[in-house]
């Protein structure tokens, strides 16, 4: 395994067909749709790159490519806005796609499974650690500190092992989540020992849930390469894994700060409300708005 401590490159899985939010999603990638004025996946890119991540790596399939498009140049735009005066605007749609960041592009040609998403993007990751970031969960440090990929990266560099992103959830709720269940080994750590994909309550080990973030030894491609198909009939990210438990050694995270489940309708309203409410334009104007709505 590398003993780098720097996490270079992140993958962010994008091909899914984001059917639980139809038919919004019928002809746009569900990644890009916005909290407030900011679509999911540049919440994601950014917190990757806060975290000194430089070279971004969008696992992509059919009709995504707006994302493609979103964190290109737009020559066009940019010189519309330069002519027009408009300075603000046009440093925000520069400041989409740093000059220091690289962003890689590489179909699934299949719907396998995020562990198969993941395998798609090892060309490009190569012989490194690497972080893997879903968009569909977004994530804030706590109380203006750290996000929670920069603390994952410092954890990193403790332990040299993957580390995967964890919170407490209900037991009815572990059947939606890979489980996770160790000894602690800190304050917030825990050296996995078992995980399962998507337990039911009654088989769980724990009520650790792992969250969207995740960062991997390059190990892990050869454990998804030779597994057998699991839970759902997919190539599950979960199963590799666990087989690194037994050689490499597997830690989670229990994160400070929240996650937004965007991947459900009420979880897009919550964060796009709490945004909202934090936002430097409208904020306050919103904040007014919902003091006079006379809720039942």
């Amino acid at each position: 395994m590398s003993t780098r401590t720097n996490i270079h490159k992140a993958v962010f899985p994008v091909a899914g067909l984001g059917t639980r939010f139809l038919p919004a999603t019928k002809a746009q990638p569900k990644e890009m749709l916005p909290v407030v004025d900011k679509p999911l996946i540049q919440y994601a890119v950014e917190e990757a790159y806060a975290a000194g991540i430089r070279h971004m790596v969008f696992v992509t399939g059919r009709n995504k490519r707006a994302i493609e498009d979103h964190f290109d140049t737009a020559y066009e735009l940019e010189s519309e806005l330069e002519a027009n005066g408009k300075h603000e605007l046009l440093e925000l749609v520069r400041s989409l796609s740093p000059q220091d960041m690289d962003c890689s592009f590489v179909r699934q040609p299949r719907s396998l499974g995020l562990g198969h998403a993941v395998l798609c993007a090892q060309p490009i990751v190569g012989d490194e650690p690497f972080a893997v970031l879903l968009a569909d969960d977004l994530m804030t440090g706590a109380d203006g500190r750290p996000g929670v990929l920069t603390q994952m990266v410092e954890v990193f560099a403790q332990v040299q092992s993957s580390v995967l992103a964890v919170q407490e959830v209900p037991l009815e709720h572990v059947r939606r989540y890979g489980i996770v269940a160790g000894d602690a080994a800190g304050e917030r750590l825990v050296k996995v020992s078992a995980m399962v994909e998507k337990p039911a309550p009654e088989n769980a080990p724990s009520r650790l849930g792992v969250a969207g973030r995740y960062i991997l030894t390059p190990t892990v491609f050869d454990r998804i390469r030779n597994q057998p198909r699991g839970s759902g009939g997919e190539i599950q990210l979960t199963d590799g894994i666990a087989q690194l438990i037994a050689t490499e050694g597997v830690h989670a995270y229990r994160y400070e700060g929240k996650r937004y489940d965007c991947g459900s309708k009420e979880g897009f309203l919550e964060a796009t409300v709490e945004f909202a409410l934090k936002h430097a334009e409208v904020g306050a104007d919103f904040r007014a708005y919902l003091r006079q709505l006379k809720l039942d």
